[in-house]
């Protein structure tokens, strides 16, 4: 599809640099494996004629029009690929509920775990199909489709079902009523719980809204040319990094020219080759959806779990408040988690207690993980003395043989100069 080049202003929005600083703020998470946010610098630049051929917009301006949208109801059909360079995970043709006895979310039928958290895992790796549907932040449908099953979450009001079809099984919870005026798409503090967040944000608008949330020197923000996405007419945002230890070689957001709502959302890394990932609507309707939709009966013989009951439960067997927070202040004191640096290349670390990975050295069963580990990660030295580096595509992690560990979207050079600066 040909593309225009992109034309960048370098004077800047109304006066420089300042007035860059002033422009509204928004994130890039470099998270999409769990990692940090990064910020992103915006360069004005223009899409002029192209395929199709669409008015001239800066990048502000387009950000700007991604910011007002406020469409809420829609349907449609996303096609996600993932290609983090991690193996196959488990879970495709055994339901979606994953294992039989694996997780800690309540039990379905035959032993398998009926908690929706384990159904992401199957989101991290290979191409899914998801069918969506919102009408207003108090509704909204997503369901995974496979060859065997379909695996719904279906959210109305207070109320959340979860259906496997494969298992025929099906979780129920109740949620607070969202607040009016929010949009179905966006991340708020009432979200239900049982939505999990990695099937709310499995749409281009969740994840151009995550990757456009502040702003500062560390990227490059243009409009690329145009394309046409389902259908419909769209501008290409093209937003890069600046900080060359970056693995994440850019991000392309296809936004709809009439609505403002992204439609296609691809990553690929600086190491080159496709995408990590491809998250993007095949098909979208802007109509508001039948209201069956958004209501569950569960099917006749379907083993139906009552989530709140089952919390409850389990809070009792383990004998605490889960609200208790003193174990992860107890984290906090000794060190826990802690963010270095900014932007692309903020890395995530966990200060050990002293005692890193088995190695190959050791005898039996520790010894044979230490084999394995040797066999995947790559030995390094430095000022802090030595450790792993395991790599995927995007996050590389380094675990110090003090346990210490050093993971983001870097490179394996920037986690060695972190551990020797914390030294």
């Amino acid at each position: 599809m040909p593309r225009n080049e992109p034309t960048e202003v370098t004077e800047g929005w109304g006066g420089g640099r300042s007035g860059r600083r002033k422009a509204v703020r928004y994130a890039v998470p470099v998270a999409v494996a769990g990692v940090a946010a990064a910020t992103i610098g915006l360069v004005p630049a223009f899409a002029g004629s192209g395929s199709p051929d669409l008015p001239k917009i800066s990048a502000q301006d387009l950000i700007a029009k991604i910011a007002k949208s406020d469409v809420q109801q829609l349907s449609g059909t996303v096609r996600v690929t993932t290609d983090l360079g991690l193996p196959s995970l488990p879970g495709g043709g055994a339901g979606a509920f994953g294992g039989a006895g694996h997780g800690d979310g309540p039990k379905g039928k035959d032993g398998a775990t009926a908690s929706p958290q384990n159904k992401l895992m199957e989101l991290a790796s290979g191409a899914h199909t998801l069918r969506v549907a919102a009408d207003g932040p108090t509704k909204q449908r997503v369901s995974i489709v496979d060859e065997a099953a379909e695996y719904s979450i279906i959210h109305n009001g207070n109320q959340v079902w979860a259906y496997d079809s494969g298992t025929n099984t099906a979780v129920h919870s109740t949620a607070a009523e969202h607040g009016k005026g929010a949009r179905w798409h966006h991340e708020r503090k009432d979200a239900p719980k049982d939505l999990p967040k990695g099937l709310k944000n499995a749409t281009p608008q969740d994840l151009a809204q995550q990757a456009l949330k502040a702003a500062g020197d560390t990227t490059s923000v243009t409009v690329d040319g145009t394309a046409r996405v389902a259908g419909r007419d769209a501008y290409q945002l093209l937003i890069k990094p600046k900080q060359s230890a970056s693995t994440i070689g850019s991000i392309r957001i296809a936004v709809d020219a009439a609505k403002g709502v992204p439609l296609k959302f691809t990553l690929t890394p600086k190491s080159g080759g496709a995408a990590a990932i491809d998250v993007g609507y095949t098909a979208v309707d802007f109509a508001k959806p039948a209201a069956g939709s958004f209501t569950f009966t569960p099917p006749k013989g379907a083993k139906v779990v009552e989530a709140d009951k089952e919390r409850a439960k389990a809070a009792r067997q383990h004998g605490k408040d889960f609200k208790d927070r003193k174990g992860l202040e107890d984290f906090k004191d000794r060190g826990g988690l802690n963010v270095i640096g900014k932007g692309w290349t903020s890395i995530a670390t966990i200060k050990g207690s002293g005692s890193g990975l088995p190695t190959g050295k050791g005898h039996g069963a520790v010894g044979d993980a230490g084999t394995f580990l040797d066999g995947i990660g790559e030995k390094v030295t430095g000022s802090f003395g030595s450790g792993r580096v395991f790599s995927t595509r995007l996050v590389n992690a380094l675990i110090t043989d003090h346990g210490t560990v050093y993971v983001g979207a870097v490179d394996k050079q920037a986690l060695i100069d972190a551990a020797n600066a914390a030294k």
